[in-house]
């Protein structure tokens, strides 16, 4: 039985990876349960959000359910496949035949180091479950949207990022998450400059680059441990995009560049988005307008956004 209404609107935040080490293999030996595959590493949810707008149809007995996934207003259906992937795991549970409208919205570009995919996972099953009362709890929820990011390769542990709120440390890889939430001062800022995507898939496929990332991931995540805080977050983070030489391997120039003017400043920090051709700058209130002069001369190539932690609950109706 769906619910009384034939509409729901589910906000995930966006988040952003410092760091990562992919975790597919235990004792050398590939993992198949794609729960237990995912990542350890830290990142943070951010000011900026995934809409996800969910609404139906119902069709004649005997037909199958169906979905149209639309985002930011284009068509995609079978192209957004962590979307798809969703809503074919759930249909059986679905009583009546329906055909399902899908539409993401994003606040932040998608493919540039935002989570994106991660937030429309989430909106995705959190939404398809109210909305056809599917009876799953959010750890089932959860599960889902993590199993559907592995499975095509959109993600490792975005979901389970966004799920611990704030900034947090993802301790170890897999379903269900396990993290560490880190405070963080209400007058930090988020500033955010974007050239263009990198697709996550290509990475995790690339056998080369994931295993300097897993390499540079365990380091960069014991030293957090160390010292876990916002502060050595960035710090390790920006170590990380060193030591996995993913700016040399994928010839990321600009953000190099850029990255250099920055560290230039008197701000807490500045690192590579993970995964995208984007960077973020950790400042206090009044230093935002000497990283906008400098983000700024990267124009009209960039996008840039003013953002904020966001340590308030992930899923909202």
């Amino acid at each position: 039985m769906a619910n009384t209404t034939n509409k729901i609107t589910v906000e995930v935040p966006h988040r952003i990876s410092g760091f990562f080490e992919i975790v597919d293999k235990i004792n050398g030996t590939k993992i198949d349960n794609p729960e237990q595959i995912g990542s350890r590493g830290a990142g943070f949810n951010v000011s900026g959000k995934g809409r996800t707008d969910l609404s139906f149809e119902n069709l004649e007995k005997g037909k199958e359910s169906c979905c149209t996934i639309y985002i930011n207003e284009e068509k995609f259906d079978k192209k957004a496949e962590t979307t798809c992937f969703i809503f074919d795991y759930v249909k059986k549970l679905i009583k009546d035949p329906v055909k399902v409208k899908i539409e993401h919205f994003f606040d932040l570009p998608v493919g540039c180091g935002y989570g994106a995919s991660g937030s429309g996972a989430l909106g995705t099953i959190f939404g398809l479950n109210k909305l056809f009362n599917l009876n799953l709890d959010d750890l089932e929820n959860g599960k889902i949207a993590h199993i559907a990011e592995v499975v095509k390769k959109t993600g490792l542990g975005t979901v389970c990022g966004q799920l611990g709120r704030g900034l947090c440390i993802l301790k170890e890889p897999g379903y269900p998450c396990t993290y560490k939430r880190l405070k963080s001062p209400n007058d930090l800022l988020v500033i955010c400059g974007s050239f263009g995507t990198i697709q996550t898939k290509s990475i995790l496929s690339d056998v080369s680059l994931s295993s300097k990332i897993k390499r540079a991931g365990k380091i960069a995540l014991n030293k957090l441990m160390l010292e876990p805080n916002y502060r050595n977050f960035i710090k390790v983070s920006f170590q990380f995009v060193e030591e996995s030489e993913i700016l040399n391997i994928l010839h990321l120039d600009r953000i190099r560049e850029l990255l250099n003017d920055l560290h230039k400043l008197d701000i807490i920090g500045a690192s590579m988005n993970q995964l995208g051709r984007s960077v973020y700058i950790f400042c206090k209130k009044g230093k935002e307008n000497e990283v906008l002069e400098v983000l700024n001369t990267y124009r009209p190539e960039i996008l840039i956004f003013n953002l904020t932690i966001n340590n308030k609950n992930t899923i909202s109706f």
